[in-house]
């Protein structure tokens, strides 16, 4: 009796620290600069994406996935001292392809603070923001924007820690109630 109830516990155990680890790996904290998801490299140039809705929040910070329409700050950080020294443009469209609406179009210049940045209003849907480096290699960043989108991988992330463990109480729970030792315990109870 005493093994089983030491394999139960330890099972028992081994689900809640997969519960735990399942949600660490799915949580967006501090995370290096190299594996920031608003961060886009082309050789060793790197550029960082930040944008900002302060009417519906002041204090948010999106990348790709933006939660409202409407006015929208995008700011674009030059990461790379070299990429300030040289002729960089940015253009908005609206669609998931090079070939849909251009929104805003900010001619190629020279940002020596290393800071590009714009406020436009968006549209629910699929945006493309595409910065253009002009050096002797151009270089070229591209970001899929969702404006308004319900993002089903986070929704799937966020749900599937909690049916993995419900299913594992249920099946440890099946198990229990199915053992002759269980129901011979039960039975000397009454």
């Amino acid at each position: 009796m005493l093994k089983r109830a030491m394999k139960i516990g330890a099972t028992v155990i081994m689900c809640a620290a997969a519960l735990l680890y399942t949600g660490a790996v799915f949580a967006h904290g501090a995370e290096a600069l190299e594996d920031d998801s608003c961060m886009r490299r082309v050789g060793e140039n790197m550029i960082h994406l930040s944008v900002y809705q302060p009417q519906n929040d002041i204090a948010g910070h999106y990348c790709t996935d933006i939660p409202a329409v409407g006015d929208t700050v995008l700011v674009v950080d030059l990461v790379e001292p070299m990429l300030r020294e040289m002729p960089v443009g940015l253009k908005l469209i609206r669609g998931s392809s090079e070939d849909g609406d251009v929104i805003a179009d900010i001619r190629s210049n020279i940002y020596e603070d290393g800071v590009i940045n714009t406020q436009q209003a968006l549209e629910e849907g699929r945006h493309l923001l595409v910065v253009t480096a002009e050096g002797v290699q151009p270089l070229k960043y591209v970001y899929h924007l969702r404006i308004d989108m319900v993002n089903y991988a986070e929704v799937f992330r966020a749900t599937i820690g909690p049916a993995v463990g419900l299913l594992l109480t249920v099946l440890i729970g099946y198990k229990l109630f199915r053992s002759k030792r269980f129901k011979d315990w039960l039975a000397t109870r009454r």
